[in-house]
């Protein structure tokens, strides 16, 4: 009787775990999937003809298998009928007026009437994974193929793609996990006058920092009074100069702040996994971005960011640099709106991307760019199985967004997993030709120096600069303060191919 008891018990355990019955009676059961080869070739082929991948230009079929590859998760923006021209005015709509509510009903009345054909008795909170309450966007499981094709046919859809697919998931499922989160350690190689100068009250400026005249600059300006967001994997809580010490030295009268938008990981069902998101940084990646732009040029024998005096704010908004997860695109459109709807925030600077563009994604930046900000992407830094066809990646894609990647210290070469195209704007030295040394920034705990590279840095780092250009032109629009940096640039008044307008020149463009 006991040994029956506990089978029962363990079939019932099996069966939660394999279907979840939703509080409406309706049991959403998750489809087989199709093979993704073909829809990745496309994916592919794309990348390397057009230099993006946009879900609109896929075929429905496509669409479905990328959402039966992945978690079934549909990001879908709706509008009123006739509506034209929304992205460019995202930061004015109110999608609590009539004629949003309408155009949102209408969305979710042909969800659940196609849903209903495969699930019968399906409910809005059966399907709804994320609302926004600010942009017009909803993300829904569908389970139904025939959901896709309707929606695409509505006036009132802008778009519908997955959330989170991208190209060779089912193969790479272990190169993609923790992209990014293996380098910010203690570098126990650096050498004082080779790979840092010592400067005062008592602490280090990276090697590179030369090539920019970064320290010449800070007679000019020092960042003082500029807000500046670091959308990223957060910041350790173990590094007190991203805490306690971040006034200390030379850095004074400033302020750190650090938020999650990362959502809680769930299961296929939407049950929550783990634990709730903290701010904190569990990859180390956000808090070497953060220590390169912002770090305190303070006593203790860090390493001195290059706007020491800014104030920060970090946005812990995915788990790693590579933005596969639905989770993750949720949590980086709401990382660039809240940055939008800080006053006090100048500038956005996020080094991480991916593949295939998010329209969720892409809503959020022109929300933030609407609301005046300044926003810096990474063009990419590669694994090992894109390095050999893919360009800039999205969203440092998108004309919203100032691309920047690094180079090495020969002034000629991009470093050896860095992006590089047209649509870059700058370029930072960042990698050691000889040597392959990478800037200096902030371990996860501790003084002593870590170096961290990539398209990342040099987007952190061309964000710091910036946010000296603003400090000593606080009334400047943004443009001014590109077009600053542009003019004190090494390919100016040219455009280079790869490398857009090249290296800033610091000093120059704070005096």
């Amino acid at each position: 009787m006991k040994k029956f008891t506990l089978l029962s018990l363990l079939f019932v355990l099996l069966t939660i775990n394999s279907c979840q019955k939703q509080e409406t009676g309706a049991v959403l059961q998750r489809p087989s999937a199709p093979d993704p080869t073909q829809l990745d070739a496309f994916i592919k082929e794309n990348l390397l003809q057009e230099g993006e991948f946009i879900w609109a230009w896929a075929s429905e079929d496509m669409v479905w298998t990328a959402l039966a590859n992945s978690d079934n998760l549909l990001s879908v923006g709706y509008k009123p009928a006739g509506t034209q021209d929304v992205e460019a005015h995202l930061h004015e709509i109110n999608i609590n007026n009539p004629e949003w509510k309408i155009a949102r009903e209408a969305i979710w009345q042909l969800i659940l009437e196609s849903e209903r054909k495969i699930t019968p008795g399906v409910q809005k909170s059966d399907l709804l994974y994320y609302e926004d309450d600010v942009l017009p966007v909803i993300d829904v499981r569908i389970l139904n193929p025939e959901t896709i094709t309707l929606l695409r046919q509505s006036a009132n859809l802008r778009y519908a793609e997955p959330l989170g697919y991208e190209p060779f998931m089912t193969n790479r499922a272990a190169d993609r996990s923790g992209s990014g989160c293996d380098s910010n350690y203690p570098d126990p190689g650096l050498v004082a006058g080779v790979d840092y100068t010592n400067i005062t009250p008592g602490c280090k400026a990276s090697w590179n920092y030369s090539y920019h005249n970064i320290q010449q600059a800070w007679d000019n300006s020092t960042g003082s009074s500029v807000g500046l967001v670091i959308v990223d994997t957060g910041c350790s809580d173990w590094q007190d100069n991203l805490g306690d010490e971040f006034n200390q030295g030379d850095s004074q009268g400033r302020s750190i702040t650090k938020l999650v938008t990362l959502p809680q990981a769930t299961n296929w069902w939407g049950n929550p996994v783990g634990s709730p998101e903290t701010p904190h940084d569990q990859c180390g990646h956000g808090t070497g971005m953060q220590g390169a732009a912002a770090a305190p040029r303070g006593w203790d024998g860090a390493s001195a960011g290059i706007a020491y005096n800014c104030n920060l704010v970090s946005i812990r908004a995915a788990a790693d640099v590579y933005l596969d997860e639905s989770r993750e695109v949720v949590g980086v459109s709401n990382a660039f709106k809240n940055a939008g709807n800080m006053a006090e925030i100048k500038i956005i600077s996020m080094s991480m991307g991916r593949l295939t563009s998010a329209s969720q994604i892409k809503d959020a930046i022109k929300y933030a760019y609407g609301k005046g900000k300044m926003i810096f992407c990474a063009a990419g830094t590669s694994f090992w199985w894109t390095s050999w066809f893919v360009g800039v990646i999205f969203p440092a894609t998108m004309d919203e967004a100032i691309a920047v990647t690094g180079v090495k210290s020969n002034l000629t070469q991009r470093c050896s997993n860095c992006h590089s195209g047209s649509k870059v704007d700058f370029v930072l030295v960042m990698e050691k030709t000889e040597s392959g040394t990478n800037p200096l920034t902030l371990a996860m705990e501790g003084d002593d120096p870590s170096t961290i590279g990539g398209s990342s840095v040099s987007t952190a780092s061309t964000a710091g600069i910036a946010a000296l250009v603003w400090a000593k032109y606080p009334g400047w629009s943004r443009q001014q303060v590109f077009d600053k940096m542009k003019v004190n640039s090494n390919y100016y008044p040219n455009r280079n191919s790869q490398f857009g307008w090249g290296r800033v020149n610091a000093e120059g463009a704070t005096q």
